[in-house]
């Protein structure tokens, strides 16, 4: 990767695309997540490339969430291992969750390419490629799931995902933390916690929530999530995006 000056005023949008163009050469990002990265930057321009206050109370319900699960999975894809595979470990052993790989464009030589990016990033383990269960409605490689990961989770965390899937997931009663920029995304709108910003600076933000809440309590922890408003979250922007200051 070419060097980018720090003082550059579009240094992160250039590394997060060298991310996910080092993915595709890994093999471990489909060449359509690269359009899929082009459409989120465009959403993450228009909030004003920060986390806003309603994203930020979001992830702090969604550590809440997390920290509450029986059996919180993180869902990782093509485009989430290339961007902030050393941030999904970090997020996974502070809430004790498991994760796991799910992709749209599945094959086995992308699926061991992932696992083992995230164990270079220091995951101990890595569902997914068990493929021992389905996501009901839903056809297609991506309703492949591990009967222990995902099919059994209470809490899944799915950034960056189809929106077919996330209502598939829903529908199984599951727990949903999305992470998109598109606040008007199907992913979105499913979502139990819709946290609308970008995932380089949204896992890390859900990780510092979930270390200041780790030592709450039960009761502190359900306060947490009753008093989040997914819809006040979704409005808040949604307005964002309409009214934001582009200068």
């Amino acid at each position: 990767m070419a060097e980018i000056p720090a003082d550059h005023p579009r240094h992160d949008s250039l590394v997060t695309r060298h991310r996910i163009e080092a993915g595709v050469e890994k093999g471990i990002t489909s060449k359509q997540g690269l359009v899929a990265q082009g459409r989120g930057e465009a959403f993450d321009y228009l909030l004003g490339e920060e986390t806003t206050p309603s994203a930020d109370a979001a992830e702090r319900a969604a550590a809440a969430y997390l920290l509450l699960a029986e059996h919180p999975v993180l869902s990782v894809n093509g485009n989430v291992a290339a961007l902030v595979p050393g941030e999904v470990v970090a997020l996974a052993e502070v809430v004790g969750a498991d994760v796991e790989v799910n992709l749209f464009n599945r094959t086995e030589e992308r699926m061991e390419a992932i696992a083992e990016h995230l164990r270079e990033h220091g995951a101990s383990d890595v569902k997914g490629l068990t493929a021992d269960a389905r996501i009901p409605g839903l056809e297609h490689e991506r309703a492949k799931v591990d009967r222990d990961g995902i099919y059994d989770a209470d809490v899944v965390l799915v950034p960056l995902e189809d929106g077919d899937r996330a209502e598939a997931l829903a529908e199984m009663g599951k727990t949903e933390i999305v992470v998109d920029l598109n606040p008007m995304s199907r992913s979105a709108q499913t979502a139990a916690v819709p946290v609308v910003d970008n995932i380089i600076r949204a896992l890390p933000s859900v990780t510092e929530h979930a270390r200041e809440l780790r030592a709450a309590s039960r009761e502190e922890l359900e306060e947490v999530v009753a008093e989040f408003d997914r819809d006040a979250a979704l409005e808040a922007a949604e307005r964002r995006i309409r009214q934001g200051d582009l200068d």
